[in-house]
């Protein structure tokens, strides 16, 4: 079985990793301009960007908008023929300025979950930017398939598969995660094979039904060649994987929050609330323990997320996550995947994608 390239518009990448997005400025430039000359595809998370900005406090709006133009510029010098994308959440108050703005800057592509880009369409019609939706399921497949078709005539350029094990916001229920008294036993939980092959049929049909044709990424627990070339034989194109990429040494993170990675043991790593309003995966610390006291203290709202309500959010993320790419680290929510804890180095990017391809290839192979 041949190692293939991710098509996205007119340019294919060199190999089928798409680096995940990562906030606050865990991926930024550096990272995406890096994985996209190694011949992936890189992305630039665009939550909260702007955070070094001076006017951040007061305008978050407009520096986010300057950081992001800066970025892709950025990232573009380091990878002037590779792609580059951008991760924009759904949740984002100004989620509609922060797609236009990067739609205006040409950006190769644009992947957005933490809820539904049900709109994502409208924002790039004429343009050469293509869309991917991030679902966690055939059903949210299906819906947001049927939704741009009927409302938009537009069909998915790409779909990414976001599973249960992966860091960040998951679209999944606590019970699903295997956390609290109603928690599936592990025979019951979603297993992102089976997600994969539901979602890849499904995908199959609208192909054959619009001629269009629908690349299906997966992430989520992605973590060696094995895990890649064990998608790629279900049909994916492709995978996103986020968690390894934050211990290289072009991660734009500080080198503590790396060292978090290389330092945690599984027994380290839990579920926790975000105020995006979804379940998500952190490596413990103090921060996390005064959350469960409801402990944090806001002291004033930067206006990042819709669903957050000052009265009511158990912290700010926004505060949580610079601690965190900044590296202080005790005071930050430190987002991981799963397998953050078989992490055990910091290495150059370059030697980890031809880990992963070298690897990729033999189980191919064999």
């Amino acid at each position: 079985m041949e190692l293939k390239g991710i098509p996205v518009g007119d340019k294919i990448s060199k190999y089928p990793i798409i680096q995940g997005g990562m906030g606050v400025g865990i991926s930024g430039y550096r990272l995406a301009g890096h994985v996209a000359r190694e011949g992936g595809i890189g992305i630039i998370s665009t939550a909260d960007i702007g955070y070094r900005d001076p006017d951040f406090e007061k305008n978050p709006l407009q520096a986010n908008l300057r950081a992001i133009n800066k970025e892709i510029d950025q990232a573009r010098e380091i990878a002037p023929e590779g792609i580059i994308g951008i991760n924009i959440m759904c949740a984002l108050n100004n989620y509609a300025e922060m797609v236009r703005e990067v739609v205006k800057k040409g950006i190769d592509l644009i992947i957005s979950g933490a809820g539904l880009p049900k709109d994502l369409p409208e924002y790039v019609k004429g343009t050469k930017t293509k869309i991917a939706p991030i679902i966690s399921s055939v059903r949210g497949a299906k819906l947001i398939t049927k939704l741009w078709r009927t409302k938009h005539s537009y069909v998915p350029d790409m779909i990414v598969i976001e599973g249960p094990e992966a860091g960040g916001h998951l679209g999944f229920k606590l019970e699903e995660l295997g956390e609290g008294e109603e928690a599936l036993p592990l025979e019951k939980r979603p297993k992102l094979e089976e997600i994969t092959k539901e979602v890849i049929l499904e995908m199959k049909k609208v192909e054959k039904e619009t001629g269009k044709q629908i690349p299906v990424i997966v992430a989520g627990g992605i973590f060696t060649g094995e895990d890649i070339a064990k998608f790629l034989k279900l049909g994916a194109a492709g995978v996103q994987m986020a968690t390894r990429f934050v211990a290289t040494k072009e991660c734009d993170a500080a080198i503590e929050y790396k060292q978090a990675y290389v330092d945690c043991k599984k027994e380290d790593i839990e579920i926790v609330k975000s105020p995006v309003g979804m379940p998500g995966r952190a490596i413990k610390n103090e921060f996390i323990e005064k959350v469960k006291e409801h402990k944090p203290k806001i002291d004033k709202c930067l206006r990042c997320i819709q669903t957050c309500n000052v009265k009511t959010t158990p912290y700010c993320i926004t505060r949580a996550l610079i601690n965190a790419v900044k590296g202080n680290i005790q005071d930050a929510l430190l987002f991981c995947g799963s397998n953050a804890y078989r992490i055990h180095e910091i290495v150059p990017e370059h030697d980890l994608i031809q880990e992963l391809v070298i690897q990729t290839k033999l189980c191919l192979e064999n």
